[in-house]
């Protein structure tokens, strides 16, 4: 009896360990996990919101969060003083074609001392160095410089990551509103849809601000141009700023003299109260 069913018993056997080996390749793979699931509230009354000072967790934000370049901002205050403001205004022209740059906002003040042309600029970040020196040498005198770079990468990943999580949220309650079952709740979660919505908008707006400034940098150059005297003014001698002088004394005098005859109506008064006093005086004694 034990030699009949031994063959069997050692046939099963076999047969169980040829399957045990299949079975891992036929398995099917593991599920990936998203890295950031977040659960909305257990009740609409919750807080639906999340804490704005608090962000998700590391493992919950994206990976390129991780590898946001450095953001710098460059502005420039530039003011040169030139001999002819339309000859250099041309040569700036020039020099912003070079650098594909461009003019934002233009200026222009002319008063009885001085001509002055002030420009914004916007330059793309690269060439933000080379306008520079291109403006330093060559198309005037530079009366001031000042250069600042902004360091803004802290408060792009931040705006960054806050933006991310107020898409999660906004999703999760997309999902909440469609499984709603009363008007009630409806109504909590499309308002707090339309606060999340409302806060990517700016959060959106900011980034591109920021965007903006750090690919093009902004330089406000002052053209400035000092009015001088004629050739033949300037060269005025010591004997006829003498004679310019005197004449111009006299003319001092003369005008004395008339504002002293225009108060000639008062020095008709003078007589007649001379004669009132003495009147009133000896009328006294008596």
């Amino acid at each position: 009896m034990i030699k009949l069913f031994l063959p069997l018993f050692i046939i099963l056997a076999i047969t169980g360990c040829k399957k045990s080996e299949q079975a891992p390749a036929n398995a099917s793979p593991p599920i990936a996990v998203a890295e950031y699931e977040v659960a909305p509230p257990n009740t609409i009354s919750e807080k639906l919101l999340p804490d704005e000072n608090k962000s998700i967790q590391p493992s919950a934000a994206p990976k390129k969060m991780d590898t946001i370049a450095k953001k710098i901002i460059k502005n420039g205050t530039m003011k040169l003083q030139v001999g002819d403001i339309k000859k250099t205004q041309n040569q700036v022209e020039d020099i912003l074609k070079k650098n594909n740059a461009y003019i934002q906002n233009e200026q222009f003040q002319n008063t009885d001392i001085d001509d002055n042309l002030d420009l914004v600029i916007r330059v793309p970040h690269k060439n933000f160095d080379a306008l520079v020196n291109s403006f330093s040498n060559g198309i005037g005198s530079v009366l001031s410089k000042n250069i600042s770079s902004d360091d803004v990468t802290e408060e792009y990943t931040d705006v960054s990551i806050k933006l991310a999580n107020k898409k999660i949220y906004l999703e999760k309650y997309r999902d909440m509103l469609r499984s709603a079952s009363t008007t009630k709740d409806m109504l909590e979660i499309q308002e707090t849809i339309r606060e999340l919505e409302d806060e990517i908008d700016v959060a959106e707006g900011r980034l591109r601000f920021i965007d903006d400034r750090v690919n093009y940098s902004t330089l406000n150059l002052g053209l400035y141009k000092e009015k001088v005297r004629s050739s033949a003014t300037s060269k005025i001698g010591f004997g006829s700023r003498f004679g310019d002088s005197v004449t111009e004394g006299w003319n001092s005098f003369v005008s004395f003299l008339l504002g002293i005859i225009s108060f000639w109506p008062f020095f008709l008064l003078i007589p007649l109260l001379v004669f009132l006093w003495r009147k009133w005086k000896s009328g006294k004694v008596k």
